[in-house]
């Protein structure tokens, strides 16, 4: 029965396909298999929200993971990130994979701290940490036989303020391959293509380093399992989580609440009370009430987000309510309106300030050069590979949602998940695992 190994490159764009094609070891990949060009994230295209879905084949309003960080009400920006598997409402590939008598390792995935796998190292330190203890971390949301065998070796590469949580992921995925028997199904996630765009953009030339440096990472991992002889029996999957669109603005949004005496702060500038606040989502922001039962100030909010339609700097596109956004997006979380803009423009947190207008922050996930988060229809989308004994060759799929990526890997491996929102990407598999039951 073959195995599974999926290679995911965070921000990985539909664009990227063309320049992976002459690379030396994407490109026998695509030209050996088959792929889908545009993958249809789910809403919002947050790292989290999406990596949750395509493991689940579920959208937001049924696994839970609503945003990157744990968001309530109360007012509360920057709050911590997901980072449990228990927040994870929907059963995993790897969780059915389990039941099918399948070993199962996952190497930096979001939200998966304390997974019941074989072999877990979660993606748990937080992002911005650079001291020299991240272990802490990771006891008791990493499986011991990893802690143990490897931490000390490889944990070097994520100490300090230069660290990298791709090198601790290749060094893990590697030794893991050549000391264990291969896992039946193994996640490896990596990172940096994400952080280069968020810092220079879409396109750039340090962008397409980065992509190359991926190339040889991928290139290593196959040469590993063509030398441990299960190559011919793995099912490659390449994909990304999310697009990524340049940003030309980046608008304050809690200033303008704020103008508009919807949210106050106290000399200190910090927030002493509020109607309405807005949380970002990067290319778009939710919006909490105060109050939502208080149908008086949501028609006032509501009537004033409508006004930006018309304000040609800002042109809000999307101006959903909770109940709309569940019923077209399925997403569902603590806020009570959400919205984007037809510009290119990002949506800041800052409170403080007069000016509505603010600078990029390359580099930052929500402000940066480029960044996602929005509209899962924006016009970079990103792409599913496959290539391998039960893959097709030289079929190519327009179009798919991310929800159907979890049904499509579980029937590379034999079997099928239940109760997701998506369906088996028939196209590029092989008649007899397209056909099963």
């Amino acid at each position: 029965m073959s195995k599974l190994l999926v290679f995911c490159i965070d921000a990985l764009c539909s664009s990227d396909i063309e320049k992976m094609r002459i690379m030396p070891h994407f490109g026998p990949m695509i030209e050996n298999g088959s792929y889908v060009r545009n993958i249809m994230p789910v809403w919002p295209a947050l790292t989290y929200c999406c990596h949750t879905s395509i493991l689940t084949g579920c959208y937001v309003d049924k696994h839970g993971i609503a945003h990157n960080e744990k968001l309530r009400r109360g007012g509360f920006l920057q709050e911590p990130w997901f980072s449990k598997k228990q927040d994870v409402l929907a059963p995993t590939l790897l969780d059915t994979a389990r039941e099918h008598g399948r070993s199962t390792c996952s190497l930096s995935w979001p939200v998966s701290g304390g997974a019941e796998y074989d072999m877990n190292m979660p993606m748990i330190v937080p992002y911005e940490y650079t001291g020299w203890e991240p272990e802490k971390w990771l006891k008791g949301t990493a499986t011991q036989n990893l802690l143990d065998r490897y931490f000390f070796k490889h944990g070097r590469y994520i100490m300090g303020p230069d660290r990298s949580l791709d090198l601790f992921t290749m060094a893990l995925a590697l030794d893991i391959l050549e000391d264990f028997d291969q896992p039946d199904v193994m996640l490896v996630k990596m990172c940096d293509l994400d952080s280069r765009r968020h810092t220079y953009g879409v396109h750039h030339a340090k962008v397409d380093d980065q992509l190359r440096k991926h190339d040889a990472e991928f290139g290593a991992i196959v040469e590993t399992l063509r030398r441990k002889g299960t190559l011919d029996d793995t099912n490659l999957v390449i994909l990304g989580d999310h697009g990524m669109t340049d940003v030309k603005d980046v608008l304050l949004l809690n200033v303008l609440l704020r103008k508009q005496g919807f949210l106050r702060t106290d000399e200190s500038g910090a927030l002493t009370g509020f109607d309405a606040i807005a949380h970002s989502t990067g290319l778009g922001a939710f919006i909490e009430l105060s109050n939502p039962d208080d149908l008086i100030m949501k028609e006032k909010v509501r009537s004033f987000l409508e006004s930006l339609k018309e304000n040609s700097d800002i042109q809000l596109t999307q101006i959903m309510d909770a109940a709309q956004a569940k019923r077209e997006f399925h997403l569902e979380g603590p806020f009570d309106f959400v919205l984007t803009s037809k510009l290119p423009i990002s949506f800041g947190e800052q409170l403080t300030g007069d000016a509505i207008w603010g600078s990029q922050v390359p580099g930052d996930h929500k402000i940066g050069a480029a960044t996602h988060g929005g509209d899962p229809n924006r016009e970079e989308l990103t792409a599913f590979l496959a290539c391998g004994p039960d893959i097709q060759k030289g079929v190519v799929v327009e179009r798919r949602s991310m929800v159907d990526e979890a049904s499509t890997m579980a029937r590379m491996m034999g079997f099928d998940m239940p109760d997701t929102d998506g369906a088996v990407i028939e196209e590029i598999l092989r008649s007899s695992y397209a056909n099963q039951a």
